[in-house]
């Protein structure tokens, strides 16, 4: 059991959400700034214990642990209210243990409370799939009303979706397999269709959560004059060369999206609360994490995946 520094907190882990990132450092598509590591950083779970100079929670008191675990606090991009590009920033399951455990410890500054209409299941998606695809969204640039594109549609992007159609968007998705599309239609999505396909009308914005370059220009494309294409990942396969005048021409954009600050985080929850946002989760026991990151690698199942401790609730 990790001991909490003054200013942290200890949490008994309940669930963590099983992210495409935890994948891509387990594989090594990510270079390790630790080794061993605890992957895991969309964590829910109750406060065990507090260190001696912390006071934003109290022992017992439901909280999550997301991505962005530290920042300098000092830099100008963290003076800027732009604390996710700090050069300095660490991550949770990355720079220091995640949620795949049974407890984790976090700062808590950077830890959020939980509203009480998400199951511990049901809120740990929103912790990284949420925050990021809420990110992604803002980057985009949609107005409430206008036409969003979607490439992939796993955990982020059935979030993403749903605080989309509540903005009262019209959704269309381009993503691989039968359930997916299925999920997505589901939830509301205006179309839906596989990766290559073209979409029935011109983008205002688009998000491409696959981690597949060659899908850039695909998307790029289907944009209309002015339109922006937010990309999502952490890491993405190659980008394959760009036409101006066919790609980019008409002002047409691309926006990277880097990790998250704690207001999208405050924001996305309170939105998702009030919406509200329901996950789709399928649930592992903690022992069981290489075989979800098995299926989620290959697109085994529908929305989130979450690992559950003994403690763990499936709602």
């Amino acid at each position: 059991m990790p001991s909490p520094a003054p200013d942290e907190i200890l949490v008994r882990v309940s669930a963590c959400g099983v992210c495409r990132t935890d994948l891509h450092i387990v594989e090594g598509e990510l270079p390790l700034v630790r080794s061993p590591i605890v992957p895991g950083h969309q964590i829910v779970g109750r406060v065990e214990r507090v260190g001696r100079s912390a006071r934003r929670f109290q022992p017992g008191e439901r909280v999550g642990i997301a991505w962005l675990r530290q920042t300098c606090g000092t830099c100008d991009a963290c003076r800027g209210g732009r604390e996710n590009l700090c050069e300095g920033a660490e991550f949770t399951g990355y720079h220091a243990d995640g949620g795949f455990a049974d407890y984790a410890v976090a700062s808590e500054a950077f830890a959020y409370a939980i509203p009480p209409v998400f199951g511990d299941a049901e809120a740990a998606p929103l912790l990284c799939a949420g925050i990021i695809g809420y990110r992604a969204l803002r980057r985009s640039e949609v107005r409430p009303g206008g036409k969003l594109g979607v490439y992939g549609f796993g955990a982020s992007a059935h979030v993403t979706l749903q605080v989309a159609r509540a903005r009262g968007c019209e959704v269309f998705v381009c993503t691989r397999g039968a359930s997916h599309r299925e999920l997505a239609l589901r939830l509301g999505a205006t179309w839906v269709g596989d990766v290559g396909d073209t979409m029935p009308a011109k983008m205002d914005g688009t998000i491409l959560f696959a981690p597949a370059g060659a899908l850039v220009p695909v998307a790029l494309r289907n944009l209309a004059r002015g339109g922006t294409l937010a990309l999502a990942g952490i890491y993405m396969t190659a980008v394959p060369p760009l036409d101006y005048e066919r790609d980019l021409f008409y002002e047409r954009n691309v926006r990277s999206v880097t990790a998250n600050t704690r207001a999208d985080g405050e924001e996305l929850l309170a939105e998702a609360a009030r919406i509200p946002v329901r996950t789709t989760t399928t649930t592992f026991p903690l022992e069981e994490a290489n075989r979800a990151l098995f299926l989620l690698k290959r697109g085994g199942f529908a929305g989130a995946g979450v690992l559950l401790t003994a403690s763990g609730s499936r709602v």
